[in-house]
Order: C-alpha cells, then sequence, then structure tokens
C-alpha cells in the first residue's frame, strides 16, 4: 500500500509517495502534468490524501532528509528509492545520483558519463521523467551552453536548487 504527504520547503509544497520500503515519488505542487501517467498535482479529490500526514517510517525520514537539505545540513540522501521506469530510464536516474552537490552538467555530458552521447535525446526524455525530484537530482543536468532547460518542477525552482547548492554558506 501507497502512503503520501505533503511538506511545505522553499521551494512551495512537494508531494511524496512511498511503499512500506521505499520513496516512490517526490513532486513539486506545480509539476507538469505531462510526467508519464504519474499524478504530479493530486486532483482535488484526492488532497486530503496529501494532507493526512500519519506517521511513516519512510515518509518521515524522507521529510527529515529534506528538511537537513533545505536548511543546508545534507548534500546527499540515504532514504531508499524505488522509482517506477524503463531500465534505461533508471540507469540514467542512477547517474543523476553521481553528480556532486554543487555541480551541474549538460544532458550530453550525462549521456557520455553513461557510455553513448549519441543517447543525449534519450537521457534527456529520461531525465525529464525523474518521479523523485530533488532526491534524484535532475536539476543538476542543463542544456550545453549552460542555460536552465526543462524541468517539472519549473525551471524557476530549478534555478532555485541550482543557487542554493552552489552558495558558499552551506555547511
Amino acid at each position: 500500500m501507497l502512503s503520501k504527504r505533503t511538506i511545505k520547503t522553499p521551494v512551495g509544497k512537494l508531494f511524496l509517495t512511498a511503499s512500506d520500503v521505499a520513496l516512490t515519488e517526490l513532486f513539486f505542487e506545480n509539476h507538469r502534468a505531462e510526467v508519464d501517467g504519474l499524478n504530479a498535482t493530486p486532483p482535488p479529490s484526492t488532497q486530503s490524501l496529501f494532507e493526512a500526514n500519519s506517521p511513516h517510517t519512510i515518509l518521515d525520514l524522507a521529510e527529515s532528509q529534506l528538511n537537513e537539505y533545505f536548511s543546508g545540513n545534507r548534500q546527499s540522501f540515504t532514504i531508499p528509492l524505488a522509482p517506477a521506469g524503463t531500465d534505461f530510464q533508471r540507469d540514467v536516474w542512477a547517474e543523476l545520483q553521481n553528480i556532486p552537490f554543487g555541480k551541474t552538467i549538460s544532458y550530453s555530458e550525462l549521456a557520455r558519463c553513461m557510455g553513448d552521447e549519441k543517447k543525449t535525446r534519450a537521457v534527456g526524455l529520461a531525465n525529464g521523467k525523474n518521479p523523485i525530484s530533488i532526491m534524484i537530482p535532475c536539476h543538476r543536468v542543463v542544456g550545453a551552453n549552460g542555460h536552465l532547460v526543462g524541468y517539472g518542477g519549473g525551471i524557476k525552482n530549478k534555478r532555485w536548487l541550482i543557487d542554493f547548492e552552489s552558495t558558499d554558506q552551506l555547511f
């Protein structure tokens, strides 16, 4: 059974979903709706499911680690993650977790890290379908020219996260 929770953060409300053993989704409140089959912003009829913040081991851990991250006391996450996707998508999402805190890379660099720069477009599409924002840091991927492009949580939030991670005042 999946449990859900809403938390308030400096980048707005985040919607979390977890099984009994892992976090399965983490979306922004205004996450773009076209993420394949995933309902990032719940319809009003299910909003109460996200507001019922009853104790749940995985959601409690996720909320705690996100609070530490946003307070500048955490650079990586140790919570179990179980994003739903194809094998290729999960490979891309695993590679995203290798991008160091405070650093960015281009989509072509990400494809090169995966062994084939010709797969830049496929890597970009997989990056865009990441169902666990922030913890799987797809915000750290930028265009070849360094411009911010494509972020389900919105370019404003992508800019905020990149700026937040690059400040010298943290840690």
